[in-house]
């Protein structure tokens, strides 16, 4: 069992929540993919992508896109 810490992801993102929400998403992508192909195995998803997130070979890239203003009519 892999234990992440706030520090270890803090130290991958910008802070801690960033990092948090980052591996979820990736956690949902990866839930997207079939089952009976996935190379992950009985592994958690969401292992797999704080791993990801946290690893040094940098397995997992993100950047930040900024919401558009919604418009009002």
């Amino acid at each position: 069992m892999k234990v992440f810490t706030p520090d270890a992801v803090a130290k991958a993102a910008t802070n801690k929540y960033l990092g948090v929400l980052v591996a979820a998403k990736y956690a949902r992508e990866l839930n997207a993919l079939p089952l009976e192909r996935s190379p992950y195995g009985a592994e958690k998803l969401t292992t797999v992508a704080a791993d990801a997130l946290t690893s040094e070979e940098k397995k997992l890239q993100y950047r930040l896109v900024r919401a558009r203003p919604t418009l009002i009519p």
